[in-house]
């Protein structure tokens, strides 16, 4: 079956990298499951990134978090992943998020 491109963002094929093992593997079968359509496992809509963008949560030995975008028609964005130790999503996280969302929009218009 082929989907969706996948096109990372910024620096988050490097934080994706720096996942323990199981965590990244969670995170590529997460993303593989959008690229064909599908929902993640476990997700939630980041409206205070922007609107389309969307966090898979993975829990594999600690809180690991994964934004991206899909309304686009030509590929799946992923704009940050991160480690999550806090309860609510540090603004630092979001703001990086947001500045990676308005490059790919930016890159687009182009």
């Amino acid at each position: 079956m082929v989907g969706k491109s996948l096109i990372w963002v910024g620096g988050a094929l490097a934080r994706v990298r720096s996942f323990p093992t199981g965590a990244r593997r969670e995170v590529g079968h997460q993303l593989y499951q959008v690229q064909l359509g599908f929902d993640p496992g476990d997700w939630k809509p980041m409206a205070s990134v922007g609107p389309g963008v969307v966090e898979i949560r993975v829990h594999e030995g600690g809180e690991y978090r994964v934004l991206y975008v899909t309304k686009f028609a030509e590929a799946v964005y992923v704009l940050h992943a991160f480690e999550k130790r806090t309860r609510q999503t540090r603004r630092a996280d979001i703001e990086l998020a947001r500045r990676n969302l308005a490059a790919v929009i930016g890159h687009r218009k182009q």
